[in-house]
């Protein structure tokens, strides 16, 4: 059973208890940030309609239904579940950073300041999902405008609301085909670029491209353990002559004297 999450802009007032529930659900610090980052993994965000009218959309990671981020990384730190969630283990992660360069929507984000990185994003409160409770950011939601459930009742339900009010509603759910389709899904009041959605080339199940690009990882570690090498010999020959008198002769270090 496939879960995932349906955000109607139409219907959020910018209240911001979905990002408050969200940092009090993973421990994260207070940030006054509006942006996607290792402290915030979702955000509400401020757009202004063409009539001046301000409308409030969310960001997060879509956990797509074929993630890049997954076929782009070497030691399989990211899985897409089959509750919906793309899940990361840090235990496995080499700080390669793939990931963020294979997301098409730039969500993964990397702890550049910790002397321990490692990649963070949302991953729709999972552990509760497993334990039959919902998203802390859809719990957190009292106006209906993030909701919860079966991705293909989402679809429904996103269906039935366009057809009920037609004129609130630009006629397409965003996430239906984006990058092969997501488990997060949107209605908006006007087409989803003029919004900051993504749209032009999100057609394509990005791990297609990402594959052929894997294709090429041993080559570039074999190529990687070959310069690493020659550096360390390098260094190592360095080291060995800064020891040696002009004409060759290994300096010995004095004893020291008991």
């Amino acid at each position: 059973m496939s879960y995932g999450i349906l955000f109607d802009v139409t219907r959020c007032i910018g209240c911001e208890a979905c990002m408050d529930a969200c940092h009090e659900s993973h421990g994260q610090p207070e940030t006054t940030s509006y942006e996607l980052s290792e402290h915030n993994y979702t955000v509400v965000q401020t757009r202004e309609l063409p009539d001046e009218e301000e409308v409030y959309i969310r960001r997060m990671c879509m956990h797509c239904e074929d993630p890049s981020c997954a076929s782009a990384c070497p030691v399989g730190a990211f899985t897409k579940t089959p509750e919906g969630p793309v899940t990361y283990d840090g235990d496995k992660c080499i700080g390669c950073r793939y990931c963020m360069v294979a997301c098409p929507f730039e969500v993964p984000k990397y702890q550049w300041g910790s002397l321990a990185p490692v990649v963070r994003k949302c991953d729709m409160c999972y552990d509760r999902i497993k334990e039959g409770g919902i998203p802390a950011c859809a719990e957190a939601c009292e106006e209906g405008a993030t909701v919860f459930g079966e991705r293909e009742e989402l679809i429904a339900l996103a269906r039935q609301r366009m057809k009920d009010d037609p004129d609130s509603y630009h006629p397409y759910i965003y996430g239906l085909n984006e990058a092969g389709g997501t488990s997060m899904l949107f209605l908006t009041p006007v087409p989803p670029e003029e919004l900051g959605y993504q749209t032009a080339g999100m057609n394509e199940v990005f791990p297609n491209l990402t594959g052929a690009a894997m294709k090429e990882i041993p080559n570039i570690f074999s190529f990687s353990g070959v310069f690493l090498y020659g550096l360390w010999w390098v260094i190592n020959r360095r080291m060995k002559l800064q020891k040696m008198d002009p004409d060759g002769t290994p300096v010995h270090e004095e004893e020291s004297v008991s």
